[in-house]
């Protein structure tokens, strides 16, 4: 087991002071700090949005354009929603669960075992069945309506961040039940250092999969390993 510690140092730029985050091995050599690279901005993310109703995809649209988005495509029931998402391959696909001809979430599961795009699922509902249908179906990220451009904007984020990291996963470890176990580590790790270092989700999780390659180490290995020696040592509740 590695032994993590904290140190003193500054993390980030315009950012206040914390801890920077060491791995003590043998020959001494610290693991590198998270990355501070700013996330890729709106503009770039390319977006099919789905949905039934014709006003409500329209002003969805425009939301969309207005916070920096490009809409490359828009869809009015399921089956649609599909052909395009395999014909433009966007970035992300905003889908209504409730929709003509193919239902939201059986569209949500064809574009994500097809490893088109991470899909956001728009819902006026919010019960635990259709939560855990639309997880199963690999959906990233939900938002109940109605919703802003408040709402829209963090989910995008995190349905993109959740996507490069299942993808990430995936690369590295074959097993379903050995990934889903990984998973959890690098969540509970994640939570840690973003604590620690006050740093995005994104972050955390690329210096996880950064020192993992550095060290030639498993993802799980190195999540553990900051979830035990930052607890540990009285630094975080994991």
């Amino acid at each position: 087991m590695i032994p993590w510690r904290l140190g003193s140092g500054a993390f980030g730029h315009g950012r206040e002071r914390v801890g920077r985050l060491t791995c003590v091995t043998d020959d001494a050599h610290p693991v590198p700090s998270p990355p501070t690279h700013p996330p890729a901005t709106a503009a770039r993310v390319r977006i099919l949005v789905a949905e039934d109703e014709a006003l409500i995809r329209l002003d969805l649209a425009e939301m969309l354009v207005e916070a920096g988005y490009a809409v490359v495509g828009q869809a009015s029931n399921g089956e649609q929603a599909v052909a395009l998402a395999r014909e433009l391959r966007p970035d992300l696909v905003l889908m209504d669960v409730k929709m003509p001809v193919l239902d939201g979430i059986s569209a949500a599961e064809q574009i994500g075992g097809e490893r088109i795009a991470p899909v956001v699922m728009l819902t006026a509902f919010s019960q635990m069945e259709l939560v855990e249908r639309a997880r199963d179906a690999g959906v990233m990220a939900y938002i109940i309506k109605p919703f802003t451009a408040a709402d829209l904007v963090p989910a995008i984020g995190i349905a993109r961040s959740r996507w490069v990291e299942m993808h990430a996963l995936e690369a590295e470890i074959a097993d379903l039940g050995e990934r889903f176990e990984t998973r959890k580590m690098v969540d509970r790790a994640k939570g840690v250092l973003m604590t620690q270092l006050m740093i995005t989700e994104p972050e955390a999780f690329s210096w996880i999969q950064k020192t993992a390659m550095d060290r030639r180490m498993g993802m799980r290995e190195v999540a553990a390993s900051v979830v035990s020696g930052m607890s540990g040592g009285g630094s975080s509740k994991a």
